[in-house]
């Protein structure tokens, strides 16, 4: 019993990774070169940083007031105070492409643009129309 304590024990020892995933692979350091964050009384505020790597990220945030609302089940909302974003970022892929990406995030959702994003193809198609066929009234009582 004491033997199979001890192999079960050595076995999960075995199984536990060790270092890191990539074994001699080291992160390049990247420091930051640059970096501003304000943060103002009504709520609104901006942040940006640059990396020594190229890479930068900023974005801004304001306070919006919303409107009361009734949603498409008829539940009634109160109006209130929400936020506004907008970004952007840019980068350089592992690949070596520049990516540039920016974004709102406001009442209509989190609306991400950049030219690596994927679009969706345009369908350019007629629904066919079902033949008009004439109308007779049919059955009991009729």
């Amino acid at each position: 019993m004491q033997l199979f304590l001890i192999a079960t024990l050595l076995a999960m020892a075995a199984a536990v990774p060790s270092g890191t995933p990539y074994a001699g692979y080291k992160a390049p350091a990247i420091a930051i070169v640059a970096q501003s964050d304000v943060r103002n009384g009504d709520g609104s505020s901006q942040w940006s940083y640059a990396g020594s790597d190229g890479t930068t990220r900023e974005e801004s945030q304001a306070q919006k007031s919303v409107p009361g609302y009734k949603d498409a089940y008829g539940k009634d909302y109160e109006s209130g105070a929400g936020n506004t974003n907008r970004g952007s970022s840019y980068y350089t892929s592992p690949e070596g492409q520049k990516i540039t990406l920016t974004w709102v995030a406001d009442e209509g959702g989190f609306q991400p643009k950049g030219d690596h994003l994927p679009v969706a193809p345009v369908h350019v198609y007629e629904l066919p129309v079902a033949p008009a066929l004439p109308y007779s009234r049919t059955g009991p009582g009729y």
